[in-house]
């Protein structure tokens, strides 16, 4: 008798929060929201590990979050037949991961690296710390975490609701309002609809951002706020050189391994693109890089067909954007064939 009651309580419950599960989500569908990954360091390893694919050839993309929104890899993928392995992550400098790279002997595939200047001239430890963090990750994922992994990835397939970044409890939580502290920093609250986050690491803004200015006005405020924050000297003279010089370090143990190498700059604009240009003059830094790596470039103004792009909030291209300059891209390097950079 006791037993049985122990199973009525047990299937009550059960019934109960597959209830509350099913309506949150089922609100959440009726919000339009789309399903999207954790763009943690669980999916950031499992693409690093496909770098080495045997059976389709590979074109591996770092960078930030510019290229993370400009390159579209279903376009990619189609005009190519190639694969697109995304590595790039938000707010950061790709240098860890390049030096990664160059440090696995294994390594020796088509290499983009996407300059976004204030990130990738920059020495500051927090534009280093989540790729190191990545890495680290990756070299040390155990086998039980990449079971779990797996399991997450078909439960984050079907359901809206384990959108980390905004429905994890911590997520919600951390939207409760509170009076600004002295001596800490809130992280800026991006609107859930400018970043959507697909299986391959792809980041799409969605339609109702593209349709909502107010939405792209507040994200423009946060690029104005992350502007006003204190910075260190810029690189120059002789650091700059410091800093090149190892960078073609790494480039150099990639290209003895029979591996290529390209720079890429992908389209900002409006006020974002000017004060780019007015702190990092063309010459003193994109040239520089290019001469002193000895590898080649394609910066998007060099070309009418990518030059004219609109990004809804200065800095990073609208999905329907991205599989134009993707296409283009894909055009200009089949015509160039920069480094023998084959597709």
């Amino acid at each position: 008798m006791e037993n049985l009651s122990f199973y009525r309580a047990g299937l009550f419950t059960a019934i109960l929060v597959t209830i509350l599960i099913g309506s949150w989500e089922y609100y959440l569908r009726a919000q339009k929201i789309n399903i999207s990954y954790d763009d943690g360091g669980f999916l950031w390893s499992n693409k690093r590990a496909q770098v080495y694919s045997k059976e389709n050839p590979t074109t591996v993309f770092i960078g930030s979050s510019r290229i993370k929104y400009g390159l579209d890899i279903p376009t990619w993928k189609k005009l190519t037949g190639e694969n697109a392995i995304q590595l790039s992550i938000e707010g950061s400098s790709p240098l860890p991961v390049l030096k990664d790279l160059a440090n696995d002997e294994l390594f020796h595939g088509k290499l983009i690296i996407d300059v976004t200047e204030g990130l990738f001239f920059s020495t500051a430890e927090r534009r280093m710390e989540k790729p190191n963090e990545y890495i680290d990750f990756y070299k040390n994922l155990t086998p039980a975490q990449s079971f779990s992994f797996k399991v997450n990835t078909i439960l984050e397939s079907q359901f809206v609701f384990l959108n980390k970044d905004y429905f994890s409890l911590n997520a919600l939580l951390d939207k409760i309002p509170v009076p600004k502290r002295t001596g800490v920093f809130s992280g800026p609250d991006f609107p859930m609809d400018f970043r959507n986050i697909s299986y391959e690491r792809q980041s799409r803004m969605t339609d109702k951002f593209i349709a909502d200015t107010n939405l792209q006005n507040k994200v423009k405020g946060i690029w104005k706020f992350l502007g006003s924050l204190p910075k260190g000297p810029p690189l120059i003279d002789t650091k700059l050189d410091s800093f090149i010089t190892e960078i073609k370090t790494s480039i150099d143990k990639i290209k003895q391994r029979g591996g290529i190498i390209v720079f890429i700059r992908t389209p900002s604009s409006g006020p974002f693109l000017i004060t780019e240009n007015k702190d990092f003059p063309r010459e003193q830094y994109w040239n520089k890089l290019l001469t002193q790596t000895n590898c080649p470039g394609i910066h998007f103004s060099d070309y009418p067909e990518t030059s004219s792009f609109i990004c809804p909030e200065y800095s990073h291209l609208s999905k329907q954007d991205a599989v134009q300059y993707t296409t283009q891209l894909i055009q200009i390097i089949k015509k160039e064939k920069p480094a023998n950079f084959n597709l």
